[in-house]
């Protein structure tokens, strides 16, 4: 699929038959919101992410989620990368930026770069969001956070630039969820009383 030559889809194919699918980019947000949320079980996962994309939803299950995430990505085929993983190092990288955390400064920068209300805006295809959101330029608050994020420090850095860069990371800093609370609570009493963490670092990996 490419967005310069196809038109955009409004449904996706299940066992022959087209479905409508819900295109618009607050069905996706909501979606990777819902992927996000520890407090959801996989199974209830797959039937809200189901009833979020599509007004019927397909009696093949397992095509029609294989369709949803074939639109979530935007027509791009799913590669060993997306899981989010460091292939250099074999570690996750730090999340950069929220939907819920950042919502302020998303809607900030799309109406910064773009002119785009996306208060306004009745519709706006997926793909399209997410095509401008990729590209939001450097000189939006969004994309400078995001910088402060994922930069690491370094010895090369002066004393002063490492200082603010630790300080714009403490103050943008991305909550984490209410499990990653409860096991760091828990590993951190662990520590405090010099009991055995192996087998809670077993645990969390």
């Amino acid at each position: 699929m490419n967005m310069l030559v196809d038109l955009l889809p409004d449904t996706v194919e299940v066992d022959g038959e087209k479905y409508e699918i819900n295109t618009d980019f607050r069905i996706s947000v909501l979606f990777e919101l819902l992927m996000q949320d520890d407090e959801v079980t996989n199974e209830e996962k797959i039937i809200h992410g189901l009833n979020l994309y599509y007004p019927v939803v397909p009696r093949n299950i397992h095509e029609a989620v294989e369709k949803m995430l074939w639109f979530y990505r935007c027509g791009k085929e799913a590669v060993e990368n997306d899981s989010g993983s460091d292939s250099s190092s074999g570690k996750h990288p730090a999340q950069v930026f929220s939907f819920d955390s950042d919502d302020s400064y998303i809607y900030a920068a799309f109406l910064q770069q773009y002119g785009v209300d996306l208060q306004e805006v009745e519709k706006l295809h997926w793909w399209k969001f997410r095509a401008m959101f990729i590209s939001l330029g450097e000189n939006t608050e969004f994309v400078k956070i995001m910088g402060y994020r994922s930069i690491k420090t370094t010895s090369k850095m002066s004393k002063e630039q490492r200082e603010f860069y630790r300080k714009m990371q403490k103050i943008h800093a991305l909550p984490v969820s209410e499990k990653e609370r409860e096991a760091e609570a828990i590993l951190r009493e662990a520590l405090m009383n010099g009991d055995d963490i192996s087998g809670l670092l077993q645990g969390g990996s």
